[in-house]
């Protein structure tokens, strides 16, 4: 029996929970990575641009969910 991987869940796990994807594949330490980088974009958010930030670790965890 040949075991294929499907990278479409985690990657719809983490579209919607950041990080989820990360753990469900085992990455710990990078789903804790993603929820400290959204905690200082959230933040940051003050200044204005935590928000840009905050969109650029949602849509880089998402691809790296897919891909890793």
């Amino acid at each position: 029996m040949s075991y294929r991987k499907t990278h479409g869940v985690p990657a719809l796990f983490s579209f919607f929970i950041p990080g989820l994807g990360q753990l469900v594949k085992g990455h710990v330490s990078k789903a804790v990575g993603i929820w400290a980088a959204l905690l200082v974009s959230l933040f940051m958010g003050v200044i204005g641009i935590g928000f840009l930030i905050g969109f650029v670790v949602w849509i880089a965890q998402v691809y790296d969910a897919y891909n890793a």
